[in-house]
């Protein structure tokens, strides 16, 4: 298995390919469900001058997992940071590694890269996940998180 970012030089079934896999969490936790606009945000993360990356799990045909992040600026970090949006595995491929696999290349990312942390969210059930962050150095972030969507 290999996990690598997509850029313009992967091929559009690269992109498909992630995106049908990234439907399927949407589709799980009730999120948007419009395939042609999954493949606009993928296409765009590979944009020069993106603050958006797209990380990718793959075996020798499948994509397997994927991660979907920002890069944002904070005044209390003093510098850029991770926003993880997304990071997901498909059902079929779950207790393998390949979740940490993902999540390890984006801090070893994030540190070439000079951020000052990584931050994301997770449903307060999801034990298994709460587990993994921990396994690998991430902290319980006490807030309450508010929206606003047009």
């Amino acid at each position: 298995m290999e996990v690598y970012e997509l850029t313009k030089e992967h091929a559009d079934e690269h992109i498909h390919k992630t995106a049908d896999l990234l439907m399927g969490q949407m589709e799980s936790i009730g999120g948007p469900n419009a395939y042609e606009n999954m493949v606009t945000v993928i296409r765009a993360s590979m944009d020069e001058g993106s603050h958006a990356y797209t990380f990718v799990a793959q075996d020798s045909e499948r994509i397997l997992g994927a991660a979907f992040l920002n890069v944002q600026k904070s005044l209390m970090k003093g510098g850029n940071f991770i926003w993880l949006n997304d990071l997901f595995v498909h059902v079929e491929h779950r207790n393998q590694g390949i979740a940490k696999k993902l999540l390890l290349y984006v801090v070893h990312w994030a540190e070439q890269h000079d951020m000052k942390g990584i931050e994301l969210e997770t449903g307060v059930n999801n034990q298994a996940t709460k587990a993994l962050y921990n396994s690998l150095g991430f902290y319980d972030v006490v807030s309450k998180r508010y929206g606003f969507q047009f």
